[in-house]
């Protein structure tokens, strides 16, 4: 009788401990996800456009609402932000999400409409337009019509919304 207890005693603990890792583990991704900006990097506490504010935070300052399609059936509204992969400054980087590294692109707009973007070991295309910018915010698609790479959302937003995250890109230049 004894060692049965002792059984189901370890089996509950084992269980209990396995549920407190996994619900850790659970919190501490939606911290990461959750995180307007990526480590080291600066956030503005008070944003001096719609625009800055939505590629810091997505959230618009009229309440319109934005969401992102990450692929996989992932849908995520304001928990995304532009900072956290293109960083404060809009250059890129290296970034880790869901456990996988890869390279957030320079997303300056002057970079982006350059002649030379996507040289130096990147896939080279034609450069971007304002309209080719829109496309690649809302469907993931590159000027020559190729999808984005994961994990850049799909993002869904008001036209107004969309003008001034434009504009607040080129004043990343």
């Amino acid at each position: 009788m004894n060692e049965k207890k002792t059984s189901w005693c370890l089996v509950v603990g084992g269980g209990v401990l396995v549920g407190l890792l996994l619900v850790a583990c659970l919190g501490l991704a939606l911290w990461r996800l959750a995180r307007p900006w990526s480590p080291g990097t600066t956030i503005p506490t008070v944003y001096r456009s719609n625009g800055e504010q939505i590629y810091f935070t997505a959230t618009s300052q009229r309440g319109t609402p934005i969401a992102s399609d990450m692929g996989m059936g992932m849908m995520r509204g304001g928990m995304m932000p532009c900072a956290n992969c293109h960083g404060s400054d809009g250059r890129g980087g290296r970034v880790r999400m869901m456990m996988r590294l890869f390279e957030a692109p320079d997303i300056r707009h002057r970079t982006l409409t350059s002649e030379e973007h996507g040289e130096e070991g990147e896939h080279g295309h034609e450069p971007y337009t304002d309209e080719d910018i829109r496309r690649a915010i809302t469907e993931g698609i590159e000027p020559d019509g190729e999808p984005l790479d994961w994990p850049m959302p799909r993002w869904t937003m008001s036209d107004e919304d969309l003008d001034e995250l434009l504009e607040f890109l080129k004043t990343l230049d």
